[in-house]
């Protein structure tokens, strides 16, 4: 047994290693194996005890239903090519033009965010993208980054939009009402100012002409079920929160039936589609619980909570300002999937509501678009974005690097924030606080 003084010290180290390594993946070794090695070594250490750690992990498992049901389905949108269809469709919808094209992408991201969640638009609609945009012989960063951004932007306008929601509201999701009450505009804003700075920023390679000819993709009848399907789970996930009910569990549930309609159709087997889940985010969402109950137990919680207090005398509405900002900032030092279980954790310790939490997770969800170490959405949209790199062998080699991200970040997250924040501020004037 490790003693207590040092155990202060080694625990909060462990965790702060486990995290860096999570973010530089040396060696390229996957995130997950970081961060379940370290929770494991809390563990083996005594730092964490055994039943606590089960604790942490049985916390999370709302949010594994929910990615679980969303990664299912995503899987079977793009193996019954509804994303392929997508793209097509976009491309031959800009009529030769990239500003067009632009504005298309855009819309489709923001839909598929909105209705399928960020994690959906950085892995499953980018590689769809990339390869339509590829036989247009465009430029293809403006719309890559337009999968990378809106999936951070366009993440708050429903609660099944990003699992991080479910990460920081996890013991109080507001019902759906209250939620768009909350943050319909500051949505809005958020995605309307991030598609004009990219629309200025990327403003040379939208002057240009699309002059290739696009292979025309139909949708099959087994594609336009999925369609059906998803049309279908949504108004499900919605008629949930209204009700104030969890979301994992209808959506897990909404995907399995939507599956196994699919597969019987198809005379399919669903295993296949089960193995392309990527079930090592689960592991690694739970790992993250464990250490971030584990560094709650130390009272990190004591000073996040003396630092929202701080944050409330300044003023309800400069409050919400800071606190967004410095959430905003910080999703990028550490991810926004730890700092969502923290600032749920700070929320719900401090009986935090109203335009304060708000403020929390318009910051957790928007923030991580200031650089690729934001979030875990940006991260697997840069793996995917690698795995073509690798894989291609002729034409354009992808490469965005961290500072080449921050260029766009750096402009595009501050003022989407700021618009976000001051809309959140807005209502909050209209409505009166809760």
């Amino acid at each position: 047994m490790i003693p207590i003084e040092i155990a202060h010290v080694v625990l909060p180290l462990i965790v702060a290693v486990s995290i860096a390594l999570m973010l530089s993946r040396p060696r390229g070794i996957p995130e997950v194996w970081w961060i379940s090695g370290g929770a494991l070594l809390l563990i083996v250490l005594h730092l964490v005890p055994l039943k606590l750690a089960g604790q942490a992990v049985a916390k999370g498992s709302d949010v594994y239903l929910f990615l679980i049901g969303m990664m299912l389905l995503s899987e079977l949108a793009r193996e019954q090519g509804v994303f392929d269809w997508v793209a097509s469709v976009a491309v031959r919808g800009a009529q030769g033009s990239c500003s067009r094209l632009f504005l298309l992408v855009y819309g489709v991201g923001t839909l598929v965010t909105i209705f399928m969640s960020n994690d959906a638009t950085a892995v499953v609609l980018t590689p769809a993208i990339l390869t339509a945009v590829r036989k247009a012989k465009v430029s293809p960063l403006p719309y890559l980054f337009v999968c990378a951004l809106i999936a951070n932007a366009a993440s708050f306008v429903l609660p099944i939009s990003n699992p991080a929601n479910l990460v920081v509201f996890h013991t109080g999701m507001p019902p759906l009402g209250t939620w768009l009450a909350d943050f319909g505009i500051p949505s809005v804003l958020s995605i309307l100012v991030t598609f004009f700075i990219m629309r200025f920023l990327f403003r040379d390679d939208l002057c240009k002409s699309i002059e290739c000819e696009v292979e025309d993709i139909e949708l099959t009848g087994n594609g336009k079920l999925v369609l059906a399907g998803l049309a279908l789970m949504i108004v499900v996930l919605l008629t949930a929160s209204a009700l104030k009910k969890d979301l994992g569990l209808p959506t897990c549930l909404a995907a399995l039936v939507i599956t196994a309609v699919v597969s019987i159709k198809t005379k399919s087997n669903p295993i296949k589609l089960a193995r392309e889940i990527s079930w090592a985010t689960l592991l690694l969402v739970a790992g993250l619980f464990v250490m971030v109950d584990a560094v709650e137990s130390q009272g990190a919680l004591n000073l996040t909570r003396q630092w929202l207090a701080w944050a409330s005398h300044l003023g309800q509405n400069l409050g919400a300002l800071v606190v967004g900002f410095v959430v905003g900032i910080a999703n990028n030092i550490v991810n926004n999937l730890p700092l969502g279980l923290i600032a749920g954790g700070t929320i719900q310790a401090a009986h935090t509501k109203g335009l304060m939490a708000n403020a929390v997770l318009i910051g957790v969800d928007l923030g991580p678009n200031l650089s690729v170490t934001g979030s875990l959405a940006t991260i697997l949209w840069l793996l995917a974005l690698r795995k073509d790199s690798d894989e291609n062998t002729g034409g354009e080699k992808l490469d965005v690097s961290f500072w080449k991200f921050l260029k766009v970040g750096a402009v595009a997250m501050p003022v989407a924030l700021f618009a976000a924040l001051g809309g959140a501020i807005l209502m909050n004037i209209l409505i009166g606080q809760r």
